[in-house]
């Protein structure tokens, strides 16, 4: 009887063993699964989803946005609450512009790059030459947004009524919009970054050199899969 319980101890151990190394599937480009819908699980947030409109730097409503709604992944859902109440203690709510962003809607951008159009040039890139989009990367083939742990985002001032003066807009595609310019910016849009900046990274973000609006979840859930299904309420 002993030689037989050491026997099934033995065999348990290695089946659990190999299961243990059995590595995780990796997500569907197509599972949104593990995505909620922003406003839902942080409710104070503000939303104006841009790529739904026709004012972002492209000019047209943006390939795999269908309804003006944005999604992100349950774990950069729960630190973005954080976030939203940490700013509301100090006067602010969190002004957010895009969350995840669907693989078409990068290969948008790409095409979009390499067109002449310059329609939105004014408003977006008024300093900047259309063909160096990509070079000082501006542009890529791929987005850290379409891993689903990625917002862009603002401060909105509850006392005034309007969003926190940052030195520059929401994708702005031009030097200034580098988290590191001081440039001319004044003491309180500097202040104002920083506000932000601190906020983010006291909950689990990093930010992106290339423009302050831009966070991702340090530890977010699918570091390798681009997803691919679009942006929807259901």
């Amino acid at each position: 009887m002993k030689y037989l319980f050491l026997l099934i101890f033995t065999a348990l151990f290695f089946i659990n063993d190999s299961v243990a190394q059995i590595p995780r599937k990796a997500p569907s480009e197509m599972d949104r699964s593990g995505f909620v819908v922003l406003t839902e699980a942080v409710p104070d947030v503000i939303v104006e989803v841009r790529y739904y409109s026709t004012y972002n730097f492209v000019g047209t409503r943006i390939d795999g946005y269908e309804e003006p709604v944005l999604l992100i992944t349950k774990e950069a859902a729960k630190a973005l609450l954080a976030v939203s109440n940490d700013v509301k203690s100090m006067g602010y709510r969190l002004k957010v512009y895009d969350a995840y962003r669907p693989a078409r809607a990068v290969a948008h951008f790409v095409r979009w790059a390499k067109d002449a159009d310059t329609t939105m040039k004014r408003a977006f890139y008024p300093n900047l030459n259309k063909g160096l989009l990509f070079k000082q990367d501006y542009i890529a083939t791929k987005s850290g947004h379409s891993r689903g742990s990625t917002v862009d985002l603002t401060l909105f001032d509850m006392k005034t009524g309007k969003e926190v003066d940052m030195g520059g807009s929401f994708d702005m595609l031009d030097p200034s919009s580098h988290g590191s310019y001081v440039g001319n910016l004044t003491k309180e849009q500097k202040a104002n970054r920083n506000i932000l900046r601190q906020a983010m990274l006291r909950h689990g973000f990093k930010s992106l050199y290339s423009e302050w609006w831009h966070y991702t979840l340090r530890n977010e859930p699918y570091p390798n899969t681009y997803f691919d299904f679009p942006v929807r309420f259901r």
